[in-house]
């Protein structure tokens, strides 16, 4: 360490405050709010806080949000998840803090970068000093007395800011990767609602055609119209689209010729993950549900599992496999499709595995059509005292439309494009992540000069 860094307890920088403790009534409409889980998964808190809490003028003074604001979950199920830590990037007017976190602001003349602070806190030295204070009853909690105790090393304010800007630049890239895959998951998920949901190319065909359209398809049938009349429609992606639709038990009108099947006759898997035995090091990755978030897998949030402790054999997850979240509440019936395997990967027991059997369905276009239902398999979750849960037998019988192979091909061909390109901005995310997460402890400790940093970022940028 540099003998200009000097190192200081939080409190010798940050005066500490507790959040807005709101009955639920009082939400969803009136000021911003930040929520726990904003904090959670965030090392910077978000541009925009999207939920709302009727607040009072006081409540809004007391639990402000300013720009430098250091906020700290307080309270979590287990040890590793608590005092996970978010900075506010600019102020937020007239917005207020969940009480379940801590208000840390600055409180001294010495200059603090918050960018500096933000990434110092999520380091893994921080990460490992607080575990070692925190306590743990029927749940972890952070007290003030257990943030008093920590300590923030800062070297000169240049110096923060340039650590701060080369770890920025490569969160910057992984962001601008993420926003991309995300309009392509929105590509992927509009072709599929057209002609798996609203089955607008059979609308299509049926009009040109001039064959009935069932009464629950009418008001689709004159956008598709409209459509066809200005010549928006893709015509040339319906040539192997029926005319025609069919009546279903199950799930009432679908296009003739297609299926519908459950779940457990078109996979070959369909089961939970293990309980594992984690450990820091040389272990096998484990996906838990804090991965699987907007239809993507997280990989940053996985832990290992000591297999010497917990065999996996038989239980290695394959590209293609889609995950679905089996239990808890908010995170029900969350999906994602495996799109890469860079290495071996297993899930928790709170996670389902399903694949696809390659004789009934392709992968994409199965995983596509599972997350097309959603908010079908949401629903289904049942348990008591608040814990929602979606057994193996609820997901074997969920019924799912199976289109001909043929649809299934020209479905293929679409998404294999949009699907390589998202694999190469996953591939680069992990990388840099990876680059992120090994330079962030070099710098803050000062074992690595700012120079030969901003060198190797600049390689590892495109």
């Amino acid at each position: 360490m540099e003998n200009d860094w000097k190192e200081y307890t939080l409190t010798d920088l940050y005066s500490v405050s507790s959040g807005l403790s709101k009955p639920a009534k009082d939400f969803g409409e009136g000021y911003p709010f930040l929520s726990f889980k904003n904090v959670f998964y965030n090392y910077f808190l978000p541009d925009e806080l999207t939920e709302l809490v009727r607040s009072s003028d006081k409540e809004r003074n007391v639990c402000s949000i300013h720009r430098g604001d250091v906020f700290l979950t307080r309270t979590s199920e287990t040890m590793d998840e608590l005092g996970m830590s978010s900075v506010a990037r600019k102020d937020y007017p007239n917005a207020t803090f969940n009480g379940f976190c801590k208000r840390l602001r600055p409180s001294t003349n010495i200059s603090l970068y918050p960018e500096y602070v933000g990434y110092f806190l999520r380091s893994p030295w921080f990460r490992n000093e607080l575990m070692a204070f925190s306590t743990m009853s029927t749940r972890a909690s952070l007290n003030n007395d257990m943030i008093g105790r920590m300590k923030i090393t800062l070297p000169p304010f240049p110096e923060q800011k340039a650590i701060a800007h080369i770890l920025g630049s490569l969160d910057n890239k992984i962001e601008l990767n993420r926003r991309m895959n995300a309009t392509l998951e929105g590509m992927a998920q509009a072709l599929f609602k057209s002609w798996f949901v609203d089955f607008d190319p059979v609308i299509d065909n049926a009009i040109v055609a001039g064959n009935p359209i069932p009464e629950e398809f009418f008001e689709r049938a004159e956008a598709r119209r409209k459509a066809l009349a200005d010549g928006s429609a893709n015509r040339e992606a319906t040539k192997v689209f029926p005319a025609t639709f069919q009546l279903t038990e199950e799930m009432g009108w679908i296009p003739e010729g297609w299926e519908v099947k459950e779940l457990r006759t078109i996979t070959t898997d369909l089961r939970r993950g293990i309980s594992p035995k984690y450990t820091d090091e040389n272990g096998v990755r484990v996906i838990n549900q804090r991965c699987i978030r907007d239809h993507t897998i997280n990989y940053s949030n996985a832990r290992l599992n000591d297999t010497s402790k917990k065999k996996v054999d038989g239980r290695y997850l394959q590209t293609a496999d889609l995950l679905i979240n089996s239990t808890g509440v908010g995170t029900l019936g969350r999906m994602a499709q495996v799109l890469n395997i860079d290495s071996p990967t297993v899930t928790d027991s709170h996670v389902t595995v399903v694949r696809p059997d390659p004789a009934l369905y392709m992968p994409y276009t199965f995983g596509r059509m599972m997350i097309s239902i959603e908010l079908q398999v949401e629903s289904m979750g049942h348990g008591s005292t608040g814990q929602t849960e979606l057994s193996r037998a609820d997901l074997s019988v969920i019924p799912v439309i199976r289109p001909t192979s043929l649809i299934q091909e020209q479905s293929e061909i679409l998404l294999s494009e949009w699907i390589n390109k998202s694999e190469i901005n996953i591939n680069q995310n992990g990388m840099l992540s990876k680059l992120r997460d090994t330079l962030l402890p070099k710098l803050i400790s000062g074992e690595l000069r700012i120079s030969e940093v901003e060198r190797i970022a600049e390689e590892a940028l495109p």
